[in-house]
């Protein structure tokens, strides 16, 4: 049997479609987030 044509890879994914991709600024807004002590970050 052939292998199935979709394999998610999630860092892939992310990469493509999650917030650093979308966001420009999204150095910033983490960098910042960071400094104020967050415990998750862009979830």
């Amino acid at each position: 049997m052939p292998k199935r044509t979709y394999q998610p890879n999630s860092r892939r994914r992310q990469k493509k479609h999650g917030f650093r991709a979308r966001a420009r600024k999204a150095i910033h807004i983490l960098k910042s987030r960071r400094a104020k002590g967050r415990k998750k970050l862009a979830a």
